[in-house]
């Protein structure tokens, strides 16, 4: 389950030659870049570098690894600038109506923006709903579906390998419910808190991920039952606004659904404050 905070620390110190210049061009701590090259090193349980008092240096299966990180970080930036130009565009014009509201945007998990929005946090939220519930003020619904590369290919009866949101996320809990009352043999090799990642990994032919229908663009294919794929249900989106909202928050909500009812409409749950 590869994420991408490690793949990009990896690049990093690959191309820089060490963990300082390294810790310098992603502005963190040398020990954080350290501590996620273990990471990522327990996790493909592979040693990547080899490190001496002066040099740090690839190893050969560092060198295997690079070519498809750099691959990855460049799918998951072109697929990030793609899901979220229209999306701004549409929140800067509501910047320059409202210019004296301070506009704060989080990109996220559902549930988390729901629990934010909860605990007084956030003043508008727009997310996919829970399963079986109807909170918030439905706006639309759309299917979900399974995707992967064009060129993807999986033998009769292999293990399917999946790319999923973390946990808490809806898209993840119907993938794994779907595969509750199916013989078919999976298990988790992507993770990521995002939309964009799961897409990409997707994309490089790592894995098969339940997206939103309209995310599913150029590269990728939808898979079925024909694939021996369960079906999976309708995702519904729902805005999460107090019952008397301010001004401000109220015109957000108002531009959020007309955004959700346009072509380029928001594919990743968001949230807003105003102030």
């Amino acid at each position: 389950m590869l994420e991408f905070d490690l793949l990009r620390a990896f690049v990093a110190v690959a191309e820089c030659g060490g963990f300082r210049r390294a810790a310098e061009r992603l502005h963190l701590t040398q020990s954080t870049v350290s501590q996620q090259i273990r990471r990522l090193e327990l996790e493909t349980g592979r040693s990547l570098f080899r490190r001496n008092t002066r040099t740090v240096a690839l190893t050969d299966d560092g060198e295997m690894l690079l070519g498809d990180a750099r691959r990855l970080l460049q799918l998951e930036e072109a697929a990030r600038r793609r899901l979220t130009a229209p999306r701004l565009d549409q929140l800067g014009r509501f910047a320059r109506l409202h210019p004296n509201v301070r506009l704060e945007v989080l990109v996220g998990v559902s549930a988390e923006l729901i629990e934010q929005f909860d605990a007084g946090g956030l003043d508008v939220v727009l997310a996919k709903r829970p399963w079986g519930t109807s909170r918030g003020r439905f706006v639309w619904r759309e299917p979900l579906v399974w995707a992967a590369a064009e060129t993807f290919d999986l033998a009769p009866g292999a293990i399917l390998p999946l790319a999923l949101f973390r946990e808490h996320s809806v898209s993840r809990d119907a993938a794994l419910d779907a595969f509750r009352n199916s013989e078919r043999p999976w298990h988790i090799v992507y993770t990521s808190p995002s939309l964009t990642g799961v897409r990409a990994a997707a994309l490089a032919g790592l894995a098969v991920t339940p997206l939103p229908a309209s995310a599913v663009g150029p590269g990728l294919r939808i898979l079925g039952e024909l694939e021996g794929l369960p079906p999976l249900p309708d995702l519904e989106f729902a805005i999460f606004e107090k019952p008397q909202p301010g001004p401000a928050a109220a015109a957000l909500s108002a531009a959020l659904t007309l955004l959700a009812h346009a072509p380029d409409r928001p594919l990743a749950p968001m949230a807003e404050i105003g102030h």
